[in-house]
């Protein structure tokens, strides 16, 4: 079973039915029939529920919330997981990121797995990361 880390921006692309939402779906699936081991760092759902209560309303927050805790994703917590803030905070550091994202990138790093985005703020890791490119669309 391989193991893939979702950046927020590839569960927003699935929630906003853009082009990478068909992409998305298939490792859900995949994830569902466990032939893929899907993770999703609390600070990425933060980051999803940020988006949606300030884009939108904070009860649509609430439901992408609930559709979130359906999904077959694992949520890594980072409560007492210093070796992930290290590495988020070193990533961050060095490339620049968002820290959402510095969180996403260290969970693949730590874990061994294929980051999953479309956000091209990620490409300078392509160096030390695997990442499976989603379509950014227009």
């Amino acid at each position: 079973m391989t193991v893939k880390v979702l950046d927020s921006w590839a569960l927003m692309a699935l929630f906003n039915d853009e082009p990478a939402a068909d992409a998305v779906q298939e490792l859900l699936v995949r994830a569902a029939e466990h032939h893929e081991h899907l993770l999703l760092c609390v600070i990425n759902w933060a980051e999803i529920y940020y988006s949606v209560s300030r884009g939108q309303s904070p009860e649509a927050a609430e439901e992408k919330a609930r559709q979130v805790g359906e999904l077959p994703i694992e949520l890594v917590p980072v409560d007492t997981d210093l070796a992930l803030a290290r590495q988020a905070a070193i990533l961050k550091a060095t490339y620049r990121l968002s820290l959402a994202d510095a969180f996403a990138a260290a969970l693949a790093k730590l874990r061994k797995a294929e980051l999953v985005t479309g956000d091209p703020e990620f490409k300078p890791l392509a160096r030390e990361i695997k990442i499976r490119w989603l379509p950014a669309g227009e």
